[in-house]
Parts: structure tokens; C-alpha cells; sequence
């Protein structure tokens, strides 16, 4: 967000999504709000900051993420506050915006910085898991060759991401094929799934992916996958890696292999493709384990973005 005219863009691209979702007028209203107030603050008060919209067409939600490296808000209940604003934005502060939006969670650091997420539309879910996520594209790219996706039933969870090989449409084509093969029937095991995308990608260049099937019920997280795409299951006493095995789907694997691993109460599932370092500190989620999992993918491509591909972050999170 450089300038005051970003706004305005960013404004405008809501109105389409929210069309694209089914928004009616009043929660489109809100939405326009909703995103005026936080890129606004973004132009006037963040250090290098971005805000990224993105549709839920299934589930009629417009999502709002703005992201900051700075300077951090000091006293975040005082800017909560409804009513209070420093820039004198129509929507009169972060109170508004979680007023105007159904859901909105904040985290903030001094001098780290400040993320948000603000979802109009939709409903209250009641899954044992809550799931989020960001796709950015490769510098110069205008489509990411990243993909993800989640299925939430009950106590069951499952999702997969997908990293086309190198970027552009033909990486976002081979992306786009493995979330299809996710899509009619997501809640199968792993292996099984993998076995399925590696047949589907063979017309395309072929992506690394990673699928997982989490069950709360259980206690216990099945995974299987091909290439470098990295998973992690982190909690505040435990921190696991979950690894690919080699190989690239639609292309040459082995015999795909499931992985059991406990799932412990209140863990955070994080799964990235190569665009984003993959030694960040476990600390780094201490803060987010209880919030929204969209703050934890977005606190980790701000820090963590290698900034030369694409990158996504893809994170459940158990509730109980």
C-alpha cells in the first residue's frame, strides 16, 4: 500500500469479490468499510504494508488480511476501542472494523508489527478445527503457481498444498489439477489421495504436494506427499516435522507411504512450500497457537517469504 490512491483500488476490488460471493448490499457495505479502514492505516501508519483480499465463493466470505512490518500498535486495547481513530478514516477505527466485519482477530508487536484479518459473510463454524491460509506469487507473476485447499467435517480435517513446479500459468495449471483431485473427495486417506493427484498431474509440468488428514477424535494427523513442501505440527511443548518423500507428483514417485503423528491439544498443523524458509523458529507462533491461523500463516510470510518464488502458508488449528 503506497499511497492514498491504493485505497481506493483496493475498495473497488472488493466490490467485485463481494459480488463473485453473493455478498448482499448491506454486507458489501460493510466489506467496503471494512477494507477502507485497514488499507488506510496501512497507508498512513505501516512500514512495507499489504493488504490481500480473497473470496470463499463455497462459503459467501469475503477475507481481509492486512500485514505490516511496523511500527507495531503499543496499547492494542485503546485502538480497539470503537470510536477511536488517529487518521480520521470513515470507518472511526479497528473497533469498527471489528464491529462491521463477522469475524476479526488481531495480533500486534512493537516493533514487529501488526497483522489482521477481517471476514464478512458466512456463518459460525462448528468443526473441531479452524483452518487459514496465503498464496502470494513470484515477483513479476500475475497468477501464483501455488495452490491449497481444506475440508472441514467435525472432528475430521483434511488439506492439501500444491506447488507447481517452477511459476506462472503452467505451474498454477499443475496446482489447480491436484486441488481438483483434492475436491471430490478430500476426506480420503492420504495415500490414497497422493496415488489420485499423481495420476491427474501427468498432462501437466507435475507440483510437489503435500496432503494431510487431521482427526481431533483420534488425536492423530495422516500424511503423505511428494517434493519439498514441508509440514510442521507445533504446539507450546512440542514442535514435529513432517516431511515429503522424493519425487514429484505427475511426474516420478515411489510408492506412496502415510505417516501417523499425534495431534496435540491446541496445536497449529503449518504446512509450506519451498517459497518460504524453513527454519523459523517455533517461538515465533507462541503468541498465535489460540488466534486465528490466518495471523500465524501471515506472521510467517511476512518474516519467513524467501521472496524469490511463489510462496503459500497453510495452517489448522485444533481447538480444543
Amino acid at each position: 500500500m503506497g499511497d492514498e490512491s491504493r485505497v481506493g483500488e483496493a475498495r473497488r476490488h472488493a466490490a467485485l469479490l463481494a459480488e463473485e460471493c453473493g455478498l448482499d448490499d448491506v454486507a458489501s457495505g460493510r466489506l467496503a468499510l471494512v477494507v477502507t479502514e485497514l488499507a488506510t492505516n496501512l497507508v498512513r501508519h505501516a512500514i512495507e504494508g499489504r493488504l490481500l483480499l480473497a473470496p470463499h465463493r463455497a462459503r459467501q466470505v469475503v477475507e481481509v488480511i492486512a500485514i505490516d512490518q511496523g511500527p507495531g500498535i503499543a496499547d492494542v486495547e485503546r485502538c480497539m476501542g470503537d470510536g477511536y481513530s488517529t487518521g480520521g478514516t470513515p470507518g472511526t477505527g479497528l473497533g469498527a472494523v471489528r464491529r462491521l466485519a463477522d469475524h476479526f482477530d488481531l495480533h500486534s508487536s512493537v516493533p514487529g508489527g501488526t497483522l489482521a484479518v477481517a471476514r464478512v459473510g458466512g456463518g459460525a463454524a462448528s468443526d473441531a478445527a479452524q483452518a487459514g491460509a496465503i498464496s502470494v506469487a513470484a515477483a513479476g507473476e500475475q497468477v501464483c503457481g501455488d495452490g491449497w485447499a481444506f475440508a472441514l467435517d467435525g472432528d475430521r480435517a483434511a488439506m492439501i498444498v500444491a506447488d507447481g513446479l517452477g511459476h506462472g500459468p503452467d505451474a498454477a495449471e499443475a496446482s489447480a489439477a491436484a486441488l481438483e483431485t483434492f475436491g471430490e473427495d478430500p476426506l480420503a486417506s492420504p495415500r490414497v489421495l497422493l496415488e489420485r493427484v499423481h495420476r491427474s498431474l501427468r498432462r501437466t509440468r507435475g507440483a510437489a504436494v503435500m496432503l494431510l488428514q487431521a482427526d481431533a477424535a483420534a488425536g492423530v494427523v495422516r500424511s503423505a506427499g511428494a517434493g519439498n513442501v514441508v509440514g510442521r505440527l507445533v504446539s507450546g511443548v512440542s514442535d514435529r516435522t513432517l516431511l515429503c518423500q522424493h519425487g514429484t507428483a505427475g511426474v516420478t514417485i515411489r510408492t506412496p507411504e502415510e505417516i501417523s503423528t499425534p495431534w496435540p491439544h491446541h496445536a497449529l498443523l503449518v504446512v509450506c512450500s519451498d517459497g518460504i524458509e524453513t527454519r523459523w523458529k517455533a517461538q515465533t507462533l507462541a503468541p498465535l497457537l489460540s488466534r486465528d491461523p490466518a495471523l500465524a500463516a501471515a506472521v510467517l510470510m511476512r518474516d519467513h517469504c524467501r521472496g524469490r518464488d511463489d510462496a503459500t502458508v497453510a495452517v489448522l488449528r485444533r481447538k480444543d
